[in-house]
């Protein structure tokens, strides 16, 4: 197994952000990434999806897209789309739709940001995912960390504080969107988690006061997902980028929240008399399982299952857990930092069945 930290969700100045594709990758390639997926809004930008070098050091960029019915008021319903190869917003009417357009062309979709909420500070709307009756999407965006902002700012003291000092923002995924992906999982859905930054690289303007808030470096450096590959990245984009779906599509990920300490590293199995899973897979109960996960630093551990917590074990590296209950089995883990206490890394689960 291969580990490669992704960055995803990210903005160009072909929609709402400020920078542009060598922009991503300069901020990208000094913060260690092994590879982003940019996705700005409504169109599908060609041209920019390769292999970018500096020095000793490469990085893949894939070009993604996250759509939305533009003429719909209020805003609601935005899709990451990735790998779907040709443009699908014309499609955004209907996310059930767009689902299956993108689903047929052999692309991932996921919900971005299920639950956003309103900042009437700055007159931004409240974009959750509304349309639950949607079917075959491949996951949601457990964690954005531009989304997360609005959660913090009541004030413009908050929002100056903030936008000086962003490595105070974070403290882990929206609650009820950690309450739908269990919802979600116990209905029997495979549903994967990934996390984005949601990167925009915003210039904000509070009277003498301007200053680009949320720059890409600081975004790369935070919230990701950590992809687990049968093998290293050859530097064949092709088969690099059908590797890194495929792994994403099955799970094979965690969302790992990188400013506190690594998150590189981490590893959650079960392990059978004659079988073994990763993240992502299915084993069977009979004859016990031995569920097992290995942090890169001690914290506070948490296992789940079935939305529940069935263990926590504080400041600990290690948590190992023996079975023979069917069920979802999903690890949390959580540090302190800066004086409170954060969300670290959030698996996708393991099925025993």
């Amino acid at each position: 197994m291969h580990e490669i930290i992704v960055n995803l969700h990210m903005h160009t100045r072909y929609s709402d952000g400020t920078g542009d594709h060598r922009d991503i990758a300069r901020a990208a390639l000094e913060a260690g990434l092994d590879a982003v997926i940019v996705t700005d809004h409504n169109v599908l930008v060609d041209g920019f999806e390769g292999y970018y070098r500096e020095k000793n050091r490469r990085l893949l960029m894939l070009i993604g897209e996250e759509i939305h019915d533009q003429h719909r008021e209020p805003q609601k319903n935005h899709l990451l789309v990735f790998g779907a190869g040709h443009e699908l917003a014309t499609f955004a009417e209907d996310p059930q739709r767009l689902i299956d357009q993108a689903h047929n062309a052999g692309g991932l979709t996921f919900l971005a940001h299920p639950h956003e909420r309103a900042a009437p500070l700055f007159k931004e709307t409240d974009i959750t995912w509304v349309d639950w009756a949607v079917r075959n999407y491949t996951g949601i965006e457990l964690w954005n960390g531009l989304s997360e902002l609005k959660t913090v700012i009541p004030t413009r003291v908050h929002a100056a504080f903030h936008a000086f000092f962003p490595q105070f923002m974070a403290h882990g995924p929206e609650t009820a969107t950690l309450d739908k992906w269990d919802a979600l999982l116990n209905e029997g859905r495979r549903v994967v988690a990934i996390g984005g930054s949601d990167a925009h690289a915003l210039h904000m303007q509070m009277g003498p006061l301007g200053r680009t808030i949320f720059p890409y470096l600081f975004h790369f450096r935070a919230i990701n997902t950590h992809v687990i590959l049968p093998g290293p990245l050859s530097g064949e984009v092709k088969s690099d980028r059908r590797m890194i779906y495929e792994a994403m599509a099955a799970g094979k990920c965690f969302v790992g929240y990188d400013l506190p300490a690594s998150t590189r590293g981490f590893r959650f199995t079960a392990q059978a008399r004659d079988k073994s899973a990763i993240m992502g897979g299915e084993i069977a109960a009979e004859g016990g399982v031995t569920i097992q996960a290995i942090l890169p630093g001690a914290a506070e551990i948490r296992l789940i299952k079935d939305g529940a917590v069935l263990k926590t074990l504080r400041n600990q590296q290690a948590c190992t857990h023996i079975t023979t209950a069917p069920g979802v089995y999903r690890i949390e883990a959580y540090r302190n930092h800066l004086g409170a206490r954060r969300g670290w890394i959030f698996s996708n689960p393991i099925y025993v069945t």
